[in-house]
């Protein structure tokens, strides 16, 4: 009897477990590869509408485990962005011409909360009869908008990245610095893209941009940054 008792609980715990299935785990998308307008590209494909506008194609490689795709788009002169929900790996954009633009694609999928964003690319939207391109406005890189920052040495160190779509074109930046809204220039004619050990005081608050040049006479604002010193 205790045999027969300890069998059937056996054939019980078995049915139990093959009745039981696991929930698959949400598959993440992949980032995609972006394939025009290309990086620092100055843009001649576009279709143009009038004076001031062209439509442009944003083409990108398809990613795997992806349902739709995010296209954001920032005017590199307003800092302006806009974004727009996609089912297709391509859509075509009004922009303003004789415009500098940057762009990305965020994946997303319907089985995971989680996205993937591609490069950030740039390239210039053409003009009528524009032979000579305003560089890119520099990307500023540390320290972060709006961050804190603890500088114990009584300096910090400021980092940018400058770009142009001129093959060779050499470029200098004029950094402005200061505890008000609108700094004075710090150092002109900078040929790198950092300025070390630049004095602080703690529970200040810092405001600064870069302006990039070219051998034109072409220049470009990064727009306003700020950080605090704690």
């Amino acid at each position: 009897m205790r045999k027969a008792t300890l069998i059937i609980a056996a054939m019980l715990i078995l049915i139990s477990c093959s009745g039981k299935k696991d929930n698959p785990s949400p598959v993440d998308p992949s980032a995609v590869i972006l394939t025009a307008p290309a990086q620092n590209s100055v843009c001649t494909t576009g279709t143009v509408l009038n004076a001031t506008q062209s439509t442009v194609l944003f083409t990108w490689n398809a990613s795997a485990n992806t349902d739709s795709y995010d296209l954001t788009i920032k005017n590199l002169l307003t800092s302006s962005s806009t974004t727009q929900n996609l089912t297709t790996n391509q859509a075509s954009v009004t922009l303003l011409r004789n415009t500098p633009y940057s762009w990305y694609i965020t994946s997303k999928s319907n089985a995971s909360t989680t996205t993937k964003q591609s490069d950030t690319w740039k390239f210039y939207n053409a003009g009528t009869g524009t032979v000579s391109y305003a560089p890119f406005p520099a990307n500023i890189t540390a320290p972060a908008f709006a961050q804190t920052i603890t500088a114990a040495a009584g300096t910090v160190n400021l980092t940018w990245t400058g770009s142009t779509v001129a093959t060779g074109a050499t470029l200098t930046f004029d950094v402005y610095f200061g505890t008000t809204n609108t700094p004075s220039v710090l150092k002109s004619n900078v040929t790198d893209s950092f300025l070390n050990s630049v004095p602080v005081v703690s529970k200040t608050t810092y405001f600064w941009k870069v302006i990039t040049k070219d051998a034109a006479g072409n220049t470009s604002d990064s727009g306003l940054y700020q950080f605090s010193v704690n």
